[in-house]
C-alpha cells in the first residue's frame, strides 16, 4: 500500500508539473495574443490614416486636373482669338520665332565680340 501511495504521489506531482507548464504556456500565448492584437489595431489605425491621405491626394489631384482643364480651355480661347499672320507657304509658330530670335542674338553677340577684339 505504501508503494501505491508513493506511486500515486509521484503521479500527482507529475500532473501538477504538467499543469504548471500548461498554465505557463497558456499565459505566454495570451501575452503573445495581446501583443498581436495591439499590432493589428495599430496596423488598422495606420491603414485608416493612409486611406484618408489617399483620399485627400485624390481630391487634390482632381482639383488640379480641373484647373488644368480650365486653363487649357482658356488657352485655346486665347489662341483662337490670335490673328493668323501667315499662310501655309510660310509656317509661323512659336518655335520658329524662338529659333529666329536666338539666331539674331547669336549674330549680335558675334558682332560685339568682333568689335571688342
Amino acid at each position: 500500500m505504501l508503494n501505491e501511495l508513493e506511486t500515486l504521489s509521484q503521479n500527482i506531482g507529475k500532473l501538477i508539473s504538467i499543469s504548471q507548464r500548461h498554465n505557463e504556456a497558456r499565459h505566454a500565448l495570451e501575452e503573445q495574443l495581446a501583443q498581436l492584437r495591439a499590432e493589428a489595431e495599430a496596423s488598422r489605425a495606420e491603414l485608416e490614416l493612409m486611406r484618408e491621405e489617399r483620399n485627400a491626394l485624390q481630391l487634390e489631384r482632381d482639383a488640379l486636373s480641373a484647373k488644368i482643364d480650365d486653363a487649357q480651355v482658356r488657352l485655346n480661347a486665347i489662341l483662337e482669338k490670335l490673328p493668323r499672320a501667315r499662310g501655309h507657304a510660310e509656317p509661323d509658330n512659336q518655335l520658329d520665332l524662338l529659333a529666329a530670335q536666338q539666331e539674331g542674338e547669336a549674330q549680335n553677340a558675334g558682332a560685339r565680340h568682333g568689335e571688342n577684339a
